[in-house]
């Protein structure tokens, strides 16, 4: 593995740009020797920490191409199965972690998607202990429960985040609607993933999450794709609800709920989606520093990879490399002109 220098490059700290500096990366780390380097002229470029999206749907190899191109080194999967086509994306790039299969009430959209598994489809709190139980057996590396309607009652989702915490394990909620926000955050989800279509968020509802240290993930491009079937309105609950949550102090993690499956009305495509997630992030009023964070040192310190997320000796060397300053322009983050995952050159 060649060791490169990088010189002249801004370094995006987690809040701001430095002067123009030095970076080595050596094997698969951030270094400080830059003997016997390469030399990289950095100059006019940002350095960045990988990217993450912290929501995606992984359903071919075509799907790590299209988000490592595009500067993602670690993705979060939030369904996808069966184990074994978890298990083929492991151990590649991006760096994938996953929820395996999600605990689903029965009749709603999800259990209507082909292939569902009947055992996701959940009838009773009593069921929640083993639906995990087995998660956490197939290796799942959190537990998620979709909070859609009425299809799951709140003792059933309450038993499905209970036992994924005892466990030990981080509890995902979907919830697109403010019922559904509420009986989520109600039930103790440690992250909730889209925001609501139908209304914008309660304060109360917004104070409890902050209160509790409760995340969200607002796919606001999944959010911005539907507007043709929910109306302009409809967007507009979502953006003014990330405004709200982010407004509390409620941390917020970059998403897109991209995937390429073909029955989608609205796919959201890998990758490219998640610099336009960083775009209406910062049009719903996060600073392009705080989209940043969103996308690298947040959900690295929530979803606990203490490995990466900055740009730092000692630090995985998941880097991109951009054209341009993102701290005043969030568009520059598509501007890749390099990318290394784990040290090693992928773009």
């Amino acid at each position: 593995m060649t060791k490169t220098v990088l010189t002249g490059v801004r370094v995006f700290d987690g809040a701001a740009l430095t002067g123009p500096t030095t970076v080595v990366v050596d094997g698969p780390l951030i270094g400080a020797d830059a003997t016997g380097a390469e030399i990289v002229d950095a100059a006019g470029a940002t350095l960045l920490p990988g990217l993450f999206d912290a929501h995606v749907h992984l359903l071919t190899p075509d799907d790590l191409r299209a988000l490592y191109v595009h500067g993602v080194t670690t993705a979060l999967d939030m369904a996808c199965w069966p184990r074994e086509r978890v298990d083929s994306f492991r151990g590649q790039v991006p760096d994938v972690r996953s929820a395996g299969l999600p605990a689903i009430g029965p009749g709603g959209n999800h259990a209507k998607m082909p292939g569902m598994p009947g055992e996701a489809i959940l009838t009773a709190p009593g069921q929640a202990a083993e639906f995990v139980a087995r998660r956490v057996a197939e290796g799942s590396d959190y537990v998620k429960v979709v909070v859609e309607g009425d299809l799951l009652d709140q003792a059933t989702i309450d038993a499905v985040v209970a036992s994924g915490k005892a466990h030990g394990k981080l509890t995902v909620a979907h919830a697109s609607s403010v019922d559904a926000y509420q009986r989520a955050v109600r039930a103790g989800a440690d992250v909730i993933t889209h925001v609501p279509r139908d209304g914008v968020l309660d304060a109360s509802t917004v104070a409890n999450m902050a209160e509790r240290g409760q995340l969200a993930v607002p796919t606001l491009t999944m959010m911005a794709a539907l507007t043709t079937k929910i109306g302009a309105a409809g967007y507009a609950f979502s953006r003014d609800s990330v405004a709200a949550l982010h407004a509390a102090g409620v941390p917020i993690l970059a998403g897109t709920d991209a995937f390429s499956a073909p029955m989608l009305p609205v796919p959201v495509v890998q990758g490219a989606s998640l610099h336009e997630e960083l775009v209406l992030l910062v049009e719903a009023g996060l600073s392009e520093s705080d989209a940043l964070r969103a996308a690298t040192a947040l959900p690295a310190r929530y979803f606990g990879f203490a490995d990466r997320g900055a740009v730092r000796e000692g630090l995985r060397a998941d880097l991109v490399l951009v054209d341009g300053d993102p701290t005043v322009d969030i568009a520059a983050t598509a501007k890749i002109r390099r990318v290394w995952a784990a040290g090693e050159v992928v773009v």
